[in-house]
């Protein structure tokens, strides 16, 4: 492993944010020798303290417009009840329930659907073809949802609408003028997921005793809008992270790492904190505060630079030095705003690494996906090393 190598992987994996938001991420890295920067009524959260004392330390708006609670509200929930929008005890709870379905007995459960698809989707590495980390992701990613939502649907289609939702929602949340028609144009990807994941085959799967963290919600009349923010938050993070996270692993050479049965784990962290799938959490201050010695007031916007918090602009990842887990593990968020599918990511990203490392792949072809919600590759074709 040399220098170089990791030159080479933070050149490509640059391409995802500049390709889809370019002058959004100039700025970002344009302020970041501060640990806080106040724009107007805007404040750049960088540094490391900074980023955890908003999060845990400070009250925040969930529904505050162009927050990710407003924008789930919007397209998913109409009048709440998604999770990212909620606050006080149903916030507490729905987090507990899904947090239950992705602890370690129901990670393990999940590999047991996830392992037989990468024997099938990685065979072609031995046969000297290619293989698109892409797609292997977005079926990776529905097959997971659809055994959490105890979903008979197809989880292909699954993952592609979920994808199209995010999208959808994003474009019609961005800063500027109002896009004609965007918020309706997300309120019908976000039908089109729920009606894919509702139905008669949901029951059947929950029959079958199959994890469904949202069992609590059914009949509640949320259901169906939980249940797709689940999908849209475990496909899209799992499109984002996981080709990235390989193209960095094969670009820097990391693959001897990657066979290791003891580093594995480590470097798996390490990867998701320089990738960070979910580099920027917009959030909105609920009251009056503080953050890094700054003065914060009630309606002040907070852009926290979830990357930068996590060290991932200047520490290359290695497993035999990793960054500390209280910094690593930002990129999942902090305190009662952590994901609850950390776990779920790290040891999915841990068996794909496992599955390619005897083949020490290469990287063929790369082109960015403009259109995401999250920073990543339209394509991201490897083959086996010669």
């Amino acid at each position: 492993m040399s220098p170089t190598s990791h030159a080479r992987a933070r050149r490509r994996d640059r391409r995802v944010y500049l390709g889809g938001h370019p002058v959004l991420f100039g700025l970002l890295a344009a302020t970041r020798g501060r640990p806080v920067r106040r724009l107007g009524r805007t404040m750049l959260v960088h540094g490391t303290d900074a980023y955890r004392e908003a999060l845990t330390g400070l009250p925040l708006d969930r529904t505050a417009e162009g927050t990710t609670g407003a924008a789930a509200r919007s397209a998913l929930g109409g009048d709440g009840g998604v999770l990212f929008d909620q606050e006080g005890g149903g916030h507490r709870a729905d987090r507990r329930d899904l947090a239950g379905g992705l602890g370690t007995a129901g990670v393990e459960e999940l590999r047991a659907r996830w392992q037989p698809l990468l024997v099938r989707r990685l065979a072609p590495l031995a046969e000297g073809r290619e293989v698109d980390l892409v797609e292997l992701a977005r079926e990776l990613s529905g097959t997971v949802v659809c055994a959490l939502l105890g979903s008979g649907a197809d989880p292909y289609g699954v993952a592609r609408a979920a994808a199209e939702a995010a999208a959808a929602a994003v474009r019609s949340h961005l800063p500027g003028p109002r896009r004609p028609r965007a918020e309706a144009a997300a309120a019908r990807a976000a039908g089109r997921l729920r009606d894919l994941l509702g139905g008669e085959a949901a029951e059947d799967a929950r029959a079958a005793h199959r994890p469904c963290p949202t069992r609590h919600m059914r009949g509640h009349g949320v259901d169906g809008a939980l249940a797709a923010m689940v999908a849209v938050a475990a496909v899209n993070t799992t499109v984002a992270a996981l080709p990235r996270a390989v193209a960095w692993c094969a670009d820097a050479g990391l693959w001897d790492q990657a066979a290791d049965e003891a580093l594995r784990p480590a470097l798996a962290a390490e990867l998701l904190r320089v990738t960070a799938a979910s580099p920027l959490l917009p959030r909105v201050a609920a009251a009056d505060g503080t953050v890094g010695g700054c003065p914060v007031r009630a309606g002040d916007r907070l852009l926290l630079v979830a990357r930068h918090a996590a060290d991932a602009h200047r520490r290359d990842p290695d497993a035999r030095d990793p960054a500390e887990p209280a910094v690593s593990r930002l990129v999942f968020g902090a305190g009662a705003h952590t994901c609850p599918g950390a776990r779920l990511a790290a040891v999915q990203l841990a068996d794909v690494l496992a599955a390619l490392a005897p083949h020490r792949p290469v990287v063929t072809r790369a082109r960015v996906d403009r259109g995401a919600a999250l920073p990543g590759w339209r394509t991201l074709c490897l083959r086996a090393a010669s």
